[in-house]
């Protein structure tokens, strides 16, 4: 059996005032790393935000493992994890232990799993000597870093990134990078830096709300690049 979740889109369309985000998409999702490509507003981004109840479908149904993503919203969101493209949108305590913390005092753990799993994440991340530092000081590399990490303590089987290496240089962007790639959870992730999608298992492209590609990486990539041509 498969670690991670299987994920059905049924009919589902997101309409914002007079414009539709996405359009009519019918999908299963079931492999480990799925890449999401698109130009700026083709609808991706709102994709990826259906996938943990962050955008409501306007018709038709998100299910993950037969929650469904409006019902269910609160079990969705310890299943499935999120990573912001700008890590200020999502760190919101004052320090880095301070940041893990947040979002494990939701799940009513009690203080001792808490501790042990902020050690092991900081630990593992090289994290450790940044415990008690102000989070907004931090570089832009080591916010998003403390971002994934304040989404792993959490322990989802999904985490969808949203472009988490654009605002970075190409050191950080590197380090992000190889964070990604030794994940083991599912990985959805929206992103404009394509080779990063090489090794992944499938990639959707979208365009103008539609998923006009599903392919492996190097099928679907040449399809995007021949669109933007």
């Amino acid at each position: 059996m498969q670690p991670w979740p299987t994920l059905c889109f049924s009919n589902v369309s997101v309409a914002f005032d007079n414009h539709t985000a996405v359009q009519a998409l019918n999908l299963t999702l079931a492999e480990q790393r799925i890449g999401i490509i698109g130009a700026n507003g083709s609808g991706k981004s709102t994709f990826a935000r259906l996938i943990n109840g962050l955008v409501a479908p306007t018709h038709g149904t998100v299910n993950i493992d037969g929650l469904d993503t409006v019902r269910d919203g609160k079990a969705i969101r310890r299943k499935v994890g999120f990573v912001f493209q700008n890590p200020d949108n999502q760190i919101v305590m004052p320090t880095v232990e301070e940041d893990l913390a947040f979002g494990l005092t939701n799940l009513k753990l009690d203080k001792e799993e808490i501790e042990k799993r902020i050690e092991t994440t900081l630990q593992h991340y090289h994290l450790t000597a940044l415990r008690q530092q102000a989070a907004h000081s931090l570089s832009g590399g080591q916010k998003q870093l403390l971002a994934i990490c304040g989404v792993l303590v959490i322990q989802p089987q999904t985490i969808v990134l949203d472009e988490p290496t654009t605002q970075l240089d190409l050191r950080n962007k590197r380090q992000i990078a190889a964070v990604i790639e030794k994940l083991n959870q599912q990985i959805i992730m929206v992103t404009h830096d394509l080779p990063l999608l090489t090794n992944f298992n499938r990639v959707l492209v979208f365009d103008n709300g539609h998923l006009v590609c599903d392919a492996p990486p190097a099928q679907a990539i040449a399809f995007y690049e021949q669109l933007m041509a």
